[in-house]
Formats: structure tokens, C-alpha cells, sequence
């Protein structure tokens, strides 16, 4: 009877449920020979699609038909995840913190007076179309102990790309919607990372997120009344983490 290293499947488990795409599964398999496990699982894609409760269930059959297939297929998925999703449990951040520090000027914005806010949440996100997946956020928010606003919400410029700056400039953290590719939405996040916020990734599907930012944390829904339950408890999850 196989033997298998439990509390090392169980981990795995985890990471690939809060992190794992199709495409991070197309790779993972092309890297243990596994790619006939994956694609032949009856249930584990199309449950990773629909948000399916069974999904973790399916993560540990695969896993366990990767061992008995390439016994050396679970370190090799685990030096995968530990490349691209670092493991923050206590801590979910965008990007390393630099060491060198820089200051600059601005010459299109106006630096707004007062201090970052602690519990203020900004969320850069299409408009048109998306007051559902708004109203799932700023539940989540709420629920994590923050408050929540986005540039519609308040009206303190004339101009309302200082009105986007200055909430950037305000929050710590920043949600960004990707979903459709929005132009907007890209400008904001550029705006983000330079400022230094924790930047919190969505899409509704993996491919509209910017090619330089596959390789951070990102949460992936689907725009229905199950979909946007499942993003508020899972950005809920991911906003507890941050201290």
C-alpha cells in the first residue's frame, strides 16, 4: 500500500485552494509528468471553474494519484508554489517591500493633506455593470473591520483623477478589479504600486490580469448571485490577514 506524507499533501492542499488557476495546473502537471492525472480527474477543473465545495476534495485525490504516479512530484509542485505564491499566512502583501526609499513630486496630482488611514480600503474597479460586485466588496470589507470607499463615493476635486489619487493616497490597502481589462483600472493599480499600498488582485477570469502581475495572489470569481457570495467570504478570509 502506498505510503503518503500527509501533513505535506495537507499543505499543498491549502495553497493550491487559495491560489491555483487552470493554467497554474497545465504547469504544474507539464512539471511532474501528471498532465493525464489532471485532465482526467473527472471533477477537479470544472470544480476550480464553479467554486464547487468539493474542490479540496478533489486537490487531495489529485495529489495523491501525482505521488503514486512521480514520487517525486510533490516536492516538485511544492518548489513551484514556493517560485510563484511564497506562502503568507500571517500576511498577504503585493510586492517585497523595497529597502531603498525614494521621494518625489508629483506634477499632475496634488499631494492631499492628512495621513494614510489605517482602515480605509480604496477599490479601482469598472463602473458601469459592476454594482453587485461592488456592494460584495464593500461587504467583505465591513465584515474585515474597514471601511470601504471608491472614486463615486465622494466628490472633494473638481478634478476626479485627483479624487482617485487622493483615495490611493489615503488607504492602505487597495482593491483592484481587473476584470475587462479596463484601462482605468491599469493607470490605478501603477499609481498603487509606486505609493507603496497592499494591492488585493480580482478578475473574473485569469487572463485579464496584466501579464506582470500573474505571479501575485489574485482572486478569481464568477459575476452571479453564488459567485459574488464566494468573493465576499474569501476577500473577507484575504483582508483578516493583513495587519
Amino acid at each position: 500500500m502506498s505510503q503518503y506524507n500527509a501533513p505535506l499533501i495537507l499543505d499543498l492542499k491549502r495553497r493550491i485552494e487559495e491560489d491555483f488557476t487552470s493554467s497554474n495546473w497545465e504547469e504544474a502537471g507539464l512539471l511532474t509528468d501528471s498532465s493525464h492525472i489532471i485532465s482526467g480527474h473527472p471533477r477537479l477543473l470544472r470544480s476550480l471553474s464553479f467554486g464547487d465545495q468539493d474542490y479540496g476534495g478533489n486537490i487531495i485525490s489529485v495529489l495523491r494519484a501525482m505521488s503514486d504516479h512521480n514520487p517525486d512530484a510533490l516536492n516538485t509542485l511544492k518548489g513551484y508554489l514556493d517560485q510563484w505564491y511564497p506562502d503568507q499566512n500571517i500576511t498577504y502583501i503585493s510586492a517585497k517591500p523595497s529597502e531603498k526609499k525614494i521621494s518625489f513630486a508629483p506634477n499632475v496630482f496634488s499631494i492631499p493633506d492628512g495621513e494614510v488611514e489605517g482602515d480605509l480600503i480604496t477599490v479601482m474597479m469598472p463602473f458601469a455593470g459592476f454594482d453587485g460586485v461592488y456592494q460584495s466588496i464593500k461587504s467583505a470589507c465591513t465584515n474585515a473591520g474597514y471601511r470601504c470607499l471608491r472614486a463615486d463615493d465622494i466628490w472633494d476635486n473638481s478634478s476626479i483623477i485627483q479624487d482617485i489619487f487622493s483615495l490611493i493616497y489615503r488607504a492602505k490597502i487597495v482593491i483592484v478589479d481587473f476584470s475587462g481589462k479596463n484601462p482605468n483600472v491599469m493607470y490605478e493599480t501603477g499609481i498603487a504600486h509606486t505609493l507603496g499600498k497592499i494591492v488585493v488582485p480580482l478578475a473574473q477570469i485569469i487572463q485579464d490580469i496584466p501579464s506582470d502581475m500573474v505571479h501575485h495572489r489574485a482572486l478569481i470569481y464568477l459575476k452571479n448571485g453564488e459567485g459574488l457570495t464566494k468573493l465576499e467570504t474569501d476577500l473577507e478570509k484575504k483582508l483578516r490577514t493583513i495587519s
